[in-house]
């Protein structure tokens, strides 16, 4: 009798395990704002929302990131630097190989894009390569310049993934290439990708 209990309980232990909810994934971690690259005045880092920010994601990739299971957290400094770091948590890990090369196609395409659709600006983009990192991440820039303002911006980009979970991080500041801290910006890059799980 004892063995037919001992049993019986085992079977409704097994019961209950199966038909208890499954646990939801651990979301993937964010940077700091001590993680973004070095500026002369202190980083600050927003809380971290849900779906994508107001402009549908970042420039030169806008509407591409889907907003179902994104969140993002966004960065700023005191001189006008600001970053955003974008994650979403793809249902597949082919749906997320997908989502990298799409961005990776908006970020390489981006200055010839933007220069079409605002007259007058100047606009370059360029890839800086593919870092080690998990399943990989790859770095790409911006250089904008509007003779007619007379201002000019350098954005960073990066796009990484780590299975299923792809997350893209963006860097900008008033300047040109040559101002903008593409080294660290490497390093924040493989942070930020590392953190994801």
């Amino acid at each position: 009798m004892n063995k037919l209990r001992t049993a019986l309980a085992a079977a409704l232990g097994l019961a209950a395990l199966a038909t208890a909810p499954v646990q939801a994934a651990a979301q993937p971690a964010f940077l700091a704002a001590s993680q973004m690259p070095p500026s002369s005045t202190p980083w600050t880092a927003t809380q971290v929302f849900t779906g994508v920010p107001e402009n549908g994601g970042v420039l030169c990739a806008p509407y591409k990131i889907p907003a179902q299971n994104t969140r993002y957290r966004e960065f700023s400094t005191e001189l006008d630097t600001n970053g955003v770091q974008v994650t979403n948590v793809a249902r597949t890990e082919a749906d997320a190989v997908k989502l990298v090369d799409t961005l990776r196609r908006a970020l390489a395409g981006c200055g010839p894009l933007l220069e079409q659709q605002n007259p007058g600006l100047q606009a370059v983009s360029a890839s800086h390569g593919k870092l080690a990192v998990e399943e990989g991440a790859w770095v790409y820039s911006l250089d904008t310049a509007d003779p007619q303002i007379g201002i000019s911006d350098i954005h960073l980009f990066s796009v990484g993934r780590d299975g299923r979970t792809v997350t893209l991080v963006r860097w900008g500041q008033m300047g040109d290439l040559g101002d903008a801290p593409l080294t660290a910006f490497r390093t924040t890059t493989k942070t930020a990708v590392n953190k994801l799980h």
